[in-house]
């Protein structure tokens, strides 16, 4: 985004992410890729994954990309959305798209949903078909970085160790 011409800043907020040491880690581990970019800002935000859940009640068994998502997307977009406009941003956008796992169209709908909401424009990419999981995972082995195979919350965490006994 800063080769278009953007300043950027990032604003880290993840309230799905569990246990807190996972958030953690990756928030470690985004401080340590922006290091190497110092026109790029980053804004923490609450760890609220109480609120989350209370968002997501009724839904702890729905499959990854299911409802459970769709309501994850909206609370992290929005909460995205209000700060852009607190700060008087003109654009906001996520990185959300990257994830094989994540449905962009979903993600696109509530982000131009939010945009007219929040009075401003969103920046609406589908990352992977732009490459940006594989560039994602080419740099995060180049820099020996910390990656994970599961979404962050804990009813991913849960799939994935089925997933894993299944292979077994």
């Amino acid at each position: 985004m800063q080769k278009l011409g953007f300043e950027v800043t990032i604003f880290y907020y993840n309230p799905n992410i569990w246990p807190v040491e996972e958030y953690q880690a990756r928030l470690m581990e985004l401080k340590k890729y922006l290091a190497a970019l110092p026109a790029v800002k980053i804004i923490e935000g609450d760890y609220e994954n109480t609120k989350w859940l209370e968002a997501v009640r009724g839904l702890e068994k729905e499959l990854e990309r299911g409802k459970r998502c769709d309501i994850c997307y909206k609370l992290r977009l929005e909460r995205t959305a209000r700060l852009a406009a607190e700060l008087k941003y003109e654009y906001f956008g996520s990185s959300l798209s990257i994830s094989p796992h994540k449905k962009a169209e979903k993600i696109s709908q509530q982000g131009q949903t939010l945009a007219k909401k929040y009075g401003l424009e969103f920046l609406d990419r589908d990352w992977k078909k732009l490459g940006g999981f594989q560039a994602a995972c080419q740099i995060a082995k180049e820099r020996n970085f910390y990656r994970q195979n599961y979404c962050g919350c804990a009813f991913s965490v849960r799939t994935q160790k089925t997933n894993n006994k299944i292979q077994e």
